[in-house]
């Protein structure tokens, strides 16, 4: 820890040099790199903490000066500090501070499905307000009847990616669906697909001529101008195949910097993709989204639980999962794939 503290005062010492900020990027890089620095000696310094704490409770409830209870209180604050950190150590790759983007669309099935979608749609943004991340919607193709067909969200905060990317693959849910009249239980499928949020520190080149650009207008809310102007873009990346689609700004302009943005991005994750391939074709088979191939499950009907098929974590909670409270599940795979 005590290297991480020099690290961070030479860091602190080169952003105060007058030329810093001539080159933004690499500035920027610098102040990503200060503040990972200092969350994780904050993180170490609270547990190392905790433990002086629990040292000195423990020698007082020998001499019957502290309850059982309170001693229990502080054993479990330190093992909690010590999950985050051990948590956090997973988080050792380049793209796990990033930002990032969030796609979840429907199976087959109909408004079932959609409903399905948009249920995970408020689970994913409950999360991600819980923590403090700002969450925009970037793209919606509503249900015919209800729910969503497809739905794109921009995840803004430290480590976003980091901690989402084992939502990668096929949610399936089992219940009875509000939407058969004959109250059969109904099984569906929505898929995630979670990738970095590319930002000015990495290098991302696209040529111009590669892109095959329309517009068209916009869908779901936003008023006369929606339904008015072709202000949503969207742009097919040849080489790739890559299609992206972008309808969160008012303008055409500014809808077009940002698919470019969530472009590079897509592109930033399949080079990570087909790094992870050659590294270790076993892991990577692993992160493939397959339907059928669920990674976790959700049952509310007969009975209530959601299990985790990778991790095997579960929980009969289901209500509180579903109101974007993820992060034991998030933990628990997160700890099984630590290198």
């Amino acid at each position: 820890m005590d290297n991480r503290k020099i690290q961070v005062e030479e860091l602190q010492q080169k952003s105060l040099n007058p030329e810093f900020w001539n080159t933004p990027k690499d500035a920027e890089a610098v102040l990503k790199q200060i503040r990972t620095h200092k969350g994780n000696i904050n993180v170490y310094n609270s547990a190392s903490t905790a433990l002086e704490d629990l040292q000195v409770l423990s020698e007082f409830h020998e001499m019957g000066e502290v309850s059982s209870e309170e001693l229990e209180s502080q054993q479990k604050t330190v093992l909690e500090l010590l999950d985050d950190i051990e948590l956090k150590s997973t988080l050792n790759k380049p793209e796990d501070e990033l930002s990032c983007i969030l796609s979840i669309n429907s199976g087959a099935g109909g408004t079932e499905a959609n409903d399905w979608s948009e249920m995970l749609m408020r689970m994913y943004l409950m999360w991600g307000e819980s923590k403090g991340h700002k969450v925009r919607e970037l793209n919606r193709v509503p249900g015919d009847v209800a729910g969503v067909k497809s739905v794109t969200l921009e995840i803004d905060g430290e480590k976003a990616y980091g901690f989402l990317k084992g939502e990668n693959g096929v949610h399936r849910l089992v219940r009875i669906s509000p939407f058969n009249a004959q109250g059969k239980r109904q099984t569906t499928f929505s898929s995630v697909y979670v990738y970095p949020l590319v930002d000015d520190t990495i290098e991302i080149d696209v040529n111009p001529a590669d892109l095959d650009w329309d517009t068209f207008r916009a869908s779901g809310a936003g008023g006369q101008h929606v339904n008015k102007t072709e202000s949503a873009v969207r742009v097919r990346h040849l080489p790739s195949g890559i299609v992206v689609e972008c309808q969160e700004e008012r303008s055409q302009h500014l809808n077009r910097e940002k698919a470019i943005k969530m472009l590079k991005s897509r592109l930033y994750q399949e080079e990570l993709k087909r790094q992870n391939e050659e590294r270790d074709s076993i892991e990577a088979s692993k992160e493939k989204i397959e339907w059928g191939s669920q990674i976790r499950n959700y049952v509310l009907h007969p009975y209530k639980l959601v299990k985790d098929v990778r991790s095997g974590y579960e929980t009969s909670n289901t209500k509180a999962v579903l109101d974007g409270k993820i992060d034991d599940f998030i933990k628990s795979v997160l700890l099984i794939n630590k290198k």
